[in-house]
Formats: C-alpha cells, sequence, structure tokens
C-alpha cells in the first residue's frame, strides 16, 4: 500500500511550515507539561477489529502504523517524518509496532456500542508500554460517533496501579463521512470545494488514518490526563489538534 505515503501531504501541513521557521529559530513547544507520565521508548499497538473489515483495509491501517516508525530512507513529507515530532516532548521517541490482533466479525456487543464498551474490548489486550487500538466497522454505532471522530483514554491493567491506554477510531463511510473523513468527502460546513480523491480509494478507511494518526500523537504526549495539553483536563487541547 505505497500510497499511504501520499497521505502524509496532509498531515503535515504544520510541519513543513515548522520545518521552513527553523532554519530561524527552533520554535518551542506551545502545550503545558503536566508532569504526568508519557509514552516513550517501545510502545506496541495492539489491533481490535469490530465488525467486518475487508484483508485490504486491515493492511492500509497495518502498514500505517508501521510506516509511522520506519526506518527506511523516505522522501518528505513522509509519516515517519511526521511522527518525529514526538520525539521533541520530554523523554526521547516512541516507536509504534503493530502486535496482537483480533477479529470481533460477529459483533459480540451489537451494532451500537456505549462509551462503557470501549475501556471493556480495550481490556482484552493487558500491558504496559502498550495502545489497544479498538477499530469500528461502517455498520457499527458508537455512541457520541460523528461528534467526535474517535477518543483515547487508559484502563487500569489488573488490580494494580499501572494504567494501560486504549484508542477507539470509528469508520464513518455511511454514517458522518462529512464529518469525520473529510478531505476525502464533502464537508458538513464551511466552504464546499471538491474533495480530496482519497489515496487509497476508500473514504471510510483513509479517514480512519487521519483520525488515528491525531489520536496516536495524542496518546503519547497525554497518555493519562496529565501529560502535555492545553486548557481544563476534561476538554483539553492536545498536541496533534494544538498544530497552528
Amino acid at each position: 500500500m505505497a500510497t499511504i505515503y501520499r497521505l502524509a501531504t496532509l498531515m503535515l501541513f504544520c510541519f513543513i511550515q515548522l520545518s521552513f521557521s527553523e532554519l530561524v529559530q527552533e520554535q518551542p513547544l506551545v502545550l503545558k507539561y503536566h508532569n504526568g507520565p508519557l509514552l516513550k521508548g517501545k510502545i506496541t499497538v495492539n489491533l481490535i477489529w469490530y465488525g467486518k473489515f475487508t484483508p485490504i483495509q486491515r493492511s492500509i491501517i497495518v502498514d500505517f502504523i508501521n510506516s509511522l516508525s520506519s526506518d527506511k530512507a523516505t522522501m518528505v513529507p513522509s509519516t515517519s517524518s511526521w511522527w518525529k515530532i514526538t520525539e521533541k516532548y520530554k523523554g526521547g521517541s516512541s516507536t509504534l509496532a503493530v502486535g496482537k490482533q483480533i477479529l470481533l466479525e460477529n459483533y459480540p456487543l451489537g451494532k451500537f456500542l456505549k462509551n462503557p464498551h470501549l475501556p471493556a474490548l480495550a481490556s482484552k489486550f493487558n500491558g504496559v508500554d502498550t495502545i489497544n487500538v479498538i477499530l469500528t466497522s461502517k455498520d457499527v454505532a458508537v455512541e457520541g460517533f460523528c461528534m467526535r471522530c474517535g477518543t483515547h483514554g487508559s484502563t487500569r491493567v489488573g488490580r494494580g496501579p499501572v494504567r494501560g491506554t486504549y484508542i477507539w477510531v470509528g469508520n464513518s463511510e455511511t454514517q458522518c463521512p462529512g464529518q469525520c473523513a473529510w478531505p476525502f468527502h464533502q464537508p458538513i460546513y464551511g466552504p464546499q470545494t471538491p474533495p480530496l480523491v482519497a489515496p487509497n480509494g476508500d473514504v471510510g478507511v483513509d479517514g480512519m488514518i487521519i483520525n488515528l494518526a491525531t489520536l496516536l500523537g495524542n496518546t503519547v504526549t497525554n497518555p493519562f490526563n496529565n501529560g502535555y495539553f492545553q486548557g481544563p483536563a476534561n476538554a483539553p487541547l492536545e498536541a496533534v489538534s494544538a498544530c497552528t
């Protein structure tokens, strides 16, 4: 899925501007650090596929996650050069690699998931230095979907104080593509310019990748709601969202 690397041109807009300005002066981080732990070093990303995804759809997302920490020489802009921005936060680099995967094609919790279902699904994998990603198919509704295109949080590992992190991202192809699959679908609000062609020819999955990229960046820099963010802790403006 080599075409996925073209998606980086969209996500790297702020990085390109930052790079040009860095020729003059290093730009400081604009987010306040709240002294909490961050996810640094080697991080395993486990995938929980809820609903029906084709093998091609799954491979697109797996390739994207692995590309973030790829050490292969690539042209700039690229997903890996965008991800290197996370090294500017305390603690060094965050290296992601796809770990275990579960296919839940029989909708064990039904086709409408409430918020408590998300950490319950995430708990199918336990461990520290992991991010458990729940990916819901286009026919699965999730509480709050469309008002948000995904979310991240944390769960307790076992009975101890250690917490693990999770992400949920939904396929918005048939539910709210104008909100969650832009710029590959006509936006609901704002200028009605023609949408961009989805690089993999799949509006829903390519939209998921943009939202997944955002949430991965926010998770490693603010995993437990006491890392880097602006504003109130219950409604934070996090790293990727704060990009000017």
